[in-house]
């Protein structure tokens, strides 16, 4: 019998990534997307329901790997209250359920243990949990007040359109191009070239959706993408720094190619803060 040959290991991409699966995981989300937003704007809200919960429940499971301790269920029927109570209320709903969301988990928190035992490491859990309120269903619940203004599912599909195309621009720019290192402390795999990409490809698509979808004049646009480029960049160094912090890669496996929910909305969620200020304030 012969000596079996071993098959050369596959390349991985750049990325790190499987692309393929990245690709597919990718466009099945955003078919769903899409069809939700243009045919019934209103299933945005179950949408982020599910979605929401999702993200938060993977960042508490991977905090409790290093020790923190965050009350779970006031985080995540807190963070229901937060998406729902902007359909009767709007903003009043979203910033009332977040500070209920917040007062009840400093109580929760201290007396989880009984009254009798000392909490250990208050401060830090307590720090742990506004952050990640905030975060995920606070931040979250800006697209959902987007959807109850005029042209609601048109202006959530510019943002997620803008943020999406974006992070293509920015994807590809890198792999072509890159090869000055924007932060390598916190994202060994992010260049200027790639922010460079990120610009050209969101502001584009921030602009036409601008003037085709909302009908308001292109400068609207690229304010729009300019401020989306920017907190998308942001919001995925942060999580790449909490990700850093707590030494893991990804937040969560549901996505193939792309890791966990956590993974493929971080940088949506500021930006669906910066799309609500620019979109209330300009169109």
């Amino acid at each position: 019998m012969g000596t079996p040959v071993e098959e050369p290991p596959k390349k991985a991409s750049r990325t790190g990534r499987n692309l393929p699966a990245a690709i597919a995981v990718g466009v099945a989300l955003g078919a769903l997307a899409i069809g939700i937003l243009l045919f019934a704007p209103i299933g945005w809200l179950p949408v982020l329901a599910v979605a929401i919960p999702i993200a938060t429940h993977e960042v508490i499971r991977r905090l409790r790997e290093p020790g923190y301790a965050l009350p779970v269920i006031p985080l995540l029927v807190g963070g229901q209250a937060m998406i729902w109570l902007t359909w009767p209320y709007g903003p009043a709903g979203l910033l009332g359920a977040y500070a209920g969301t917040i007062v009840v988990s400093m109580v929760w928190r201290l007396i989880g243990h009984g009254l009798r035992e000392q909490p250990v490491n208050y401060l830090r859990d307590i720090s742990a949990t506004i952050l990640l309120a905030t975060w995920v269903p606070l931040f979250a619940g800006f697209s959902a007040l987007l959807i109850f203004q005029d042209h609601g599912g048109a202006r959530v599909f510019t943002v997620i359109a803008t943020v999406v195309f974006a992070d293509i621009g920015g994807y590809a720019a890198g792999v072509l191009f890159g090869k000055h290192l924007m932060v390598p402390a916190i994202s060994p795999k992010k260049s200027w070239e790639g922010l460079a990409g990120s610009l050209l490809f969101g502001i584009g698509a921030s602009v036409l959706a601008v003037v085709f979808l909302l009908e308001r004049p292109w400068w609207a646009g690229v304010a729009l993408g300019l401020m989306l480029v920017i907190t998308g960049v942001l919001g995925d160094l942060v999580e790449s720094q909490v990700k850093r912090d707590l030494g893991i890669k990804d937040m969560g496996r549901l996505l193939p190619g792309h890791g966990g929910v956590m993974d493929r909305i971080d940088a949506m969620l500021p930006s669906a803060v910066a799309g609500w200020i620019v979109l209330t304030l300009l169109a």
